[in-house]
C-alpha cells in the first residue's frame, strides 16, 4: 500500500483512469486531503462506499505522529513529529501580526554541515517524502483550525526548517505543486511561500524555471575563505557561482532575493564586512535579512552587541541596500533560526 499524500493530483488522476474511473474523482479526493484535511477515506462522503473501499484497499493516509509540542513566551510553537520509520523532524508555527507563518522541514537531519547550525550536529538521516512535507502543513492548518481561528490564517510558508530544500528537489517541487494548487489543493499564494537554500547554485537556476516562488539564500560571509569555513557547500559552489546563479533566477520585476546573513561577533560583523556585502549584492535585486546569531552550547559563536548590529545595518541602509534585522522568535524553546535539532523528548 502507498501513502496517498505522496500522490500529486496528476498521479491520482492517472490512477483513477487506469481503474476505469472518471478522472474528476481525483479532484474530489485531492480536495478532501488538502482543503478539508480529511483523516480517513470514510470522511469523503461525496464518494460512493465502494470507491471509498477501493481507496482504502490500495492506499493509506499517512499522518505525522506529534511526539511533542513546545510553546514559546512569544507564542511560537515548535512541533516534534515522529515519522513512520522512527526518525524525527521539527516544524515551527510562528505568529505574525495578521497571520501565521509555518517553517517547514524537508529532510530528517542535514548534510550541509554549516558550523553555526544545530541541525548539522544530528547528521543527515534521509529526505522527507512529499507526503511528509505537505503533512506538516496539513497538521499546522488543522492545529490552527482547532484553536477556533480560520485555517487560512496560516497564510505563509518558509522552507527554512531542517535540511536543505534544494537537496530534496523533486519532493520539494511536488510539494509546491500541492501547496500552490488553487483549484483543489492548499491554495497558498505564490507570493507567500519562500524556499531557503545554503547555495546549491544549479538548483537555484532550475527552481526559477520550474516554479514561481520566493528565494532566500543563506550567505553569512563576504569572502570564500570565511564562507567555506562556515558553510562547506561553498567549496563546491563558491560565492561567485552562487551570485551568478542568483542573477539568473527567474522572478517578477518587483521581486527581490532575500539574502540571510547571520551576524556572529568577531567573525563576520565588522564595518568592512558590511561594505563588502553591499559591493557583492549591489548588482542583484537583493534585500538583506540580518540575523543576530542564536547562541547554543554546540557552537562557539556569539551574538554581537546591539550597537554592533545597528552599526552594520546602518552601513547597508546608507548605501541604499534594503535591509532589516530579523527578530528571531521561539529562541527559548530552541525554535529560532539554526536551532532545530529534532531531539526526542524523554
Amino acid at each position: 500500500m502507498k501513502d496517498i499524500l505522496d500522490f500529486t493530483r496528476q498521479d491520482l488522476g492517472e490512477w483513477f483512469e487506469n481503474k476505469g474511473i472518471r478522472r474528476f474523482r481525483a479532484d474530489q479526493v485531492f480536495k478532501w486531503l488538502h482543503l478539508k484535511l480529511a483523516d480517513s477515506f470514510e470522511e469523503m462522503t461525496d464518494l460512493g462506499k465502494a470507491l471509498r473501499g477501493e481507496l482504502a484497499e490500495h492506499f493509506f493516509l499517512g499522518t505525522l505522529e506529534l511526539e511533542n509540542m513546545e510553546t514559546s513566551v512569544d507564542a511560537t510553537k515548535k512541533f516534534l513529529h515522529r515519522l513512520a520509520d522512527g526518525e524525527y523532524v521539527e516544524s515551527v508555527l510562528i505568529p505574525e501580526k495578521e497571520h501565521y507563518t509555518l517553517c517547514v522541514s524537508t529532510q530528517a537531519g542535514c548534510a550541509m554541515n554549516c558550523k553555526f547550525c544545530l541541525t548539522a550536529k544530528t547528521g543527515f538521516k534521509r529526505n522527507l517524502t512529499m507526503g511528509e512535507i505537505v503533512g506538516q502543513v496539513r497538521d499546522a492548518r488543522r492545529f490552527v483550525a482547532q484553536q477556533g481561528i480560520e485555517p487560512l490564517s496560516l497564510s505563509n510558508i518558509v522552507f527554512m526548517g531542517m535540511g536543505e530544500p534544494l537537496a530534496n528537489y523533486d519532493n520539494l517541487l511536488r510539494s509546491l505543486g500541492v501547496i500552490f494548487d488553487t483549484d483543489f489543493g492548499m491554495k497558498f499564494s505564490r507570493r507567500k511561500v519562500t524556499v531557503s537554500t545554503s547555495g546549491i547554485a544549479p538548483k537555484i537556476i532550475q527552481l526559477g524555471l520550474d516554479t514561481e516562488v520566493n528565494l532566500a539564500v543563506s550567505l553569512n560571509a563576504t569572502d570564500n575563505e570565511l564562507r567555506s569555513s562556515l558553510m562547506p557547500v561553498n567549496r563546491t559552489w563558491p560565492i561567485e557561482a552562487l551570485l551568478a546563479a542568483c542573477k539568473e533566477f527567474e522572478m517578477k520585476p518587483r521581486n527581490k532575493i532575500t539574502f540571510e546573513y547571520i551576524l556572529m561577533s568577531g567573525v563576520n560583523d565588522s564595518d568592512a564586512h558590511a561594505h563588502d556585502l553591499v559591493r557583492l549584492l549591489s548588482p542583484i535585486r537583493a534585500k538583506v535579512n540580518l540575523i543576530p546569531f542564536n547562541e547554543h552550547p554546540q557552537a562557539p559563536f556569539k551574538r554581537p552587541s546591539r550597537d554592533r548590529i545597528n552599526a552594520f545595518l546602518t552601513i547597508l541602509l546608507n548605501r541604499n541596500m534594503t535591509a532589516i534585522v530579523r527578530k528571531s522568535k521561539g529562541d527559548d524553546i530552541s525554535a529560532a533560526c539554526g536551532q532545530l535539532k529534532a531531539a526526542r523528548i524523554e
